[in-house]
């Protein structure tokens, strides 16, 4: 038997060179897809793999009446209606290793930005000024950093943090307490990680508990002038609640690369704001971490149809 696998989206071509090699796969890559080409194209699709762009929803999984697996070129699946799929007996599969480096590098990025108003000072100079006192910037040795989520991504920004001086705490639920143990790293009460944290950051996944975790409520409870850091999803932020607090002095300072809504809209009450730094959903943007999903992806893909054999399972 023949397996189709359609890639709608634009991934490192060796990752569709790995699925060309193989006897039994036929891949169709025509680049990025819009909605109404999708629906068309997957009716008799046994996998795919697929970006964050592209919506897996229930319309999409019911014209995909051969669909075996989904393939997800990344971590997050919140653009995947996992219920769904699981309904129809869709495996989804996601490549959280691939990016990890590239996340957390970035993120630590941002938090260096923050910290030194890096992005504030470089565009006074291009405009023409000279605000040497304007931008003076607090050291990050010594501050605690609280990390909401000890994944992959938590844990390789636990190392980084720990490399500049900074204290570092955690809360993560799932995670055995051994491997923060092994990291130096207190897992605390989420309330206890708020009142401590000079900054914050983010690596949670999307769930009922999480979505808008960082409201007027949770910030009230929160070290007053700690400064926030998002780059994993913009919808654990309640984004009016948090520009309350910038625009109060409650919180100094936040640098987001994801938004509840990509692109943000015009009137995102985030947007123009001086003590925001803001970058378009950039942190897994590396070549060499785009190669690594990808490739991934397409493995998994060939190991599930072929082999029978399922890794990083979602649902």
């Amino acid at each position: 038997m023949s397996f189709h696998v359609l890639i709608p989206d634009h991934v490192h071509q060796s990752a569709i060179d790995r699925l060309r090699a193989q006897t039994g796969i036929r891949v169709s890559a025509p680049g990025k897809l819009e909605r109404a080409e999708l629906l068309g194209a997957v009716a008799d699709v046994h996998a795919l793999i697929i970006r964050s762009g592209v919506a897996a929803d229930a319309e999409l999984l019911a014209a995909a009446k051969e669909l075996r697996a989904i393939a997800r070129a990344g971590v997050g699946v919140d653009n995947v209606d996992l219920a769904a799929a699981a309904a129809r007996g869709v495996t989804v599969m996601n490549t959280p290793g691939g990016n990890t480096i590239a996340t957390a590098e970035y993120t630590f990025g941002l938090m260096l930005a923050l910290a030194r108003h890096i992005p504030q000072g470089h565009a006074s100079l291009a405009a023409g000024r000279w605000d040497r006192k304007r931008f003076g910037g607090g050291e990050l040795r010594g501050k605690t950093l609280g990390i909401i989520g000890l994944g992959r991504v938590g844990q390789a920004i636990a190392l980084r943090a720990q490399a500049f001086a900074m204290r570092v705490v955690a809360h993560d639920p799932y995670l055995p307490p051994d491997i923060a143990q092994g990291l130096g790293v207190p897992l605390l009460g989420l309330d206890e990680v708020y009142a401590q944290a000079d900054y914050l950051t983010l690596h949670a996944l999307i769930t009922a508990e999480t979505r808008g975790m960082v409201n007027a409520g949770s910030i009230a409870r929160m070290k007053p002038g700690v400064r926030i850091i998002n780059a994993a999803r913009g919808a654990l932020i309640n984004e009016a609640d948090l520009a309350d607090a910038l625009q109060n002095g409650r919180v100094a300072g936040a640098a987001l690369d994801v938004y509840a809504q990509e692109p943000p809209a015009s009137d995102n009450p985030l947007l123009g704001r001086h003590n925001v730094i803001h970058t378009p959903h950039l942190a897994a943007s590396t070549a060499d971490a785009q190669v690594a999903v990808a490739v991934e992806a397409a493995q998994l893909i060939v190991d599930f149809l072929l082999h029978s054999k399922v890794a990083n399972v979602c649902n």
